[in-house]
């Protein structure tokens, strides 16, 4: 059963929840609704949590994208779609994925396919599709891979 706070509690709890770690909108309205805080009294709470600074979508997106990108290695497209799945709007996603460094960004890719084709090339078209399908899963563009596979192939 959800525990029922009242306005003033929901927000005194959503600004720790906030301080912990950067968060969407759309995460600090869903633990609200968990809390029985919905409608204007979840959207003034929200207010107030972005006009004290503890809620910022753009400082969320850029967090995010750096934190999947180095963690997990992700690639921009898997970093984008998470980003739309959280509600971030299109321009903090362009500016969260700014974040990543272009030179930075073909070193995990090329580390990643390296570690994924386990040091060698494929042999086949199965093999170098599924790897392609590996790489698109982790969010890399497959133009990049494929690339990265033709440069290799010549090496």
């Amino acid at each position: 059963m959800a525990v029922i706070y009242t306005v003033t509690e929901a927000f005194e709890k959503m600004k720790s929840f906030c301080a912990y770690q950067e968060r969407s909108q759309q995460e600090v309205r869903q633990k609200l609704y968990g809390s029985a805080i919905r409608g204007e009294d979840a959207e003034f709470v929200i207010g107030e949590l972005i006009r004290e600074d503890f809620l910022n979508e753009e400082r969320f997106a850029r967090s995010f994208a750096r934190g999947k990108f180095r963690m997990k290695q992700w690639g921009r497209i898997r970093i984008r779609m998470e980003l739309k799945q959280k509600g971030v709007s299109d321009p903090c996603i362009r500016k969260g994925l700014a974040e990543i460094d272009e030179d930075e960004y073909l070193l995990v890719a090329k580390d990643v396919l390296h570690k994924m084709s386990g040091g060698k090339l494929p042999t086949s078209r199965k093999d170098t599709w599924t790897l392609l399908g590996k790489m698109r899963a982790k969010g890399f563009e497959q133009e990049l891979v494929q690339a990265m596979l033709k440069l290799e192939d010549e090496d």
